[in-house]
């Protein structure tokens, strides 16, 4: 009798996501033809796509976590200041896309790059130099970014008791904090691998000779249409994807089992911080010159042979349509915010907040698929399953494509936030007559605003971002910005490509300001 309320509500949710989540997958192996298995198989090209890709993401994905860790333990472990402000520089490549860092590296070390000429290098970029550093500057933010939240939760008493027996710190880290992590940090490790192996941004720009099975997908189905053989490499693309997963899944539980009785003590190391300073500002010189070098070509005449200042490449960019596609992008952003968070916060309302039934854990599993599918897999499965509907060639396919895409992060920060609650809420408030509507709207909103923030921000930031999910579904019409660049790329309008990364940065920069300011000065009034 007490769940009646939210029956309907829960039906609604699950036929969303088996529309969105399950029906699309089932649309991709259904669109296989047997003959094409053989014939990719067996492809003289296939093999060493499959060494390249598996070659290029492993070498990225061990230099790209264990740079991330390494910064992670600086801003947790050392007494360096502004840590908020070398925070904010490490993510920074995650506010332009993928194709985005390739591009840079063209710029700066390609045959007629900036770096190229200035020191008269040969970077050898094209090929797998370029895939790997790309790969690094891609990936390295979101681990940074989980590494640290890791670091966040360590008990110093462990180390207390491990320093009075006389262990020393490269003793602490190899017995205590490495063992700490282990678990959570492979969990890093697969997600980094995940998001490098199914990327096909910056192998596009920089891969040269060396392609990859997300290239290869994408120029079968963008320029052959051969959605049979596209749907075959998105099965194999979904491989280490699933196996991440499945980590992700075993590891849940064993994050959280330890607390924290104990705020971790920095000891005075001069050495150890001066050393942290000058890592940490050269990581934030390297990942700054791709950005200041957009910047700068934006406003040349031509590169490299005029380097005059002009507005003509902005003009020319309005002129191709920057304006429109920009408002696509707002649109699109804007909508698979404010739609996603409604959806992903009732989902994790109903699975956090209810008792653990069959059909309430089904949710919860579902809800969390979405982490194994890469964009560029979800974005073929969409045009195979949603073909000749309503939907198909506007712009909300886009916006149910994004959600999709982002839906587990957002589930599951405000699932995380929802079972801090205690567990009792929902029978005190049955025993005073207390609606679970008005429970949501006036006791569990309002104590996780700053949470509905962060979910808002990050559907926002990536739905900018993106190239491979929206790829395969938009038009002339509904094209966002951030396809332009491989458009442009291809039509040689360097200067152009360059603005329009710019664009995507600001726009997500003035994004991420309005929150820290919301966060900062109109949540705590309110709360």
């Amino acid at each position: 009798m007490k769940n009646r309320g939210f029956r309907g509500t829960r039906v609604l949710v699950a036929i969303f996501l088996f529309i969105s989540v399950i029906c699309p997958l089932f649309a991709l192996l259904a669109n296989i033809k047997l003959a094409d298995i053989e014939t990719v198989i067996q492809s003289p090209q296939f093999v060493p796509m499959l060494i390249n890709s598996f070659v290029t993401t492993t070498i990225a994905t061990i230099l790209s976590v264990s740079l991330a860790l390494l910064l992670a333990w600086f801003m947790n472990r050392t007494k360096i200041r502004y840590r908020s402000v070398f925070t904010l520089a490490f993510t920074l490549p995650m506010l332009i896309p993928s194709i985005s860092h390739g591009m840079g590296l063209v710029l700066l070390l390609g045959d007629n790059g900036i770096l190229t000429n200035v020191f008269h290098i040969n970077a050898y970029l094209y090929g797998y130099n370029g895939i790997i550093l790309g790969s690094i500057l891609y990936s390295f933010p979101a681990a940074f970014l989980m590494l640290t939240d890791i670091f966040a939760y360590e008990d110093y008493t462990t180390y207390e008791a491990a320093t009075v027996l006389g262990l020393s710190k490269k003793q602490q880290f190899l017995t205590i904090t490495l063992p700490n992590i282990k678990g959570p940090l492979i969990s890093v490790i697969f997600a980094t691998f995940t998001m490098i192996f199914t990327d096909y941004g910056v192998p596009l720009v920089v891969g040269g000779k060396s392609m990859t099975l997300p290239v290869y997908m994408y120029r079968e189905v963008i320029g052959l249409l051969d959605f049979s053989k596209g749907a075959i490499i998105g099965i194999i693309l979904l491989i280490p994807a699933f196996i991440a997963f499945i980590l992700d899944m075993k590891n849940e539980n064993k994050g959280n089992s330890s607390t924290v009785t104990k705020p971790f003590v920095i000891q005075e190391n001069k050495r150890r911080d001066h050393i942290a300073y000058m890592i940490c500002t050269l990581v934030v010189i390297l990942i700054s010159l791709p950005i200041v070098t957009f910047a700068v070509l934006s406003f040349v005449k031509h590169y490299p042979s005029d380097m005059s200042f002009s507005l003509d490449n902005i003009v020319q960019a309005f002129e191709l349509g920057v304006r429109m596609y920009l408002l696509n992008s707002l649109a699109i952003a804007l909508l698979t915010s404010m739609i996603g968070v409604c959806v992903t916060y009732i989902t994790a309302f109903i699975t956090a907040r209810s008792k653990k039934s069959f059909s309430n854990m089904a949710l919860h599993l579902i809800s969390m698929v979405s982490l194994a599918i890469p964009g560029v897999v979800l974005g073929l499965s969409y045009v195979l399953f949603f073909k000749g509907s309503i939907l198909y060639g506007g712009i909300m396919i886009l916006v149910l494509v994004n959600m999709t895409h982002f839906f587990a992060s957002p589930y599951l920060m405000a699932y995380n936030s929802l079972q801090q609650f205690n567990t009792n809420l929902e029978d005190v408030s049955i025993t005073l007559g207390i609606s679970r509507l008005k429970m949501l709207k006036d006791v569990y909103i309002p104590c996780t605003k700053a949470t509905i923030v962060e979910m808002f921000s990050y559907m926002f930031v990536n739905s900018m971002v993106t190239i491979s999910a929206v790829s395969f579904l938009s038009n002339f019409k509904t094209m966002p910005l951030s396809l332009l660049i491989p458009q442009f790329d291809s039509q040689s309008l360097i200067e152009a490509t360059a603005f329009i990364s710019i664009v995507i940065l600001l726009v997500n920069i003035v994004l991420k300001l309005s929150v820290y300011l919301v966060k900062r000065y109109v949540l705590p009034k309110e709360s």
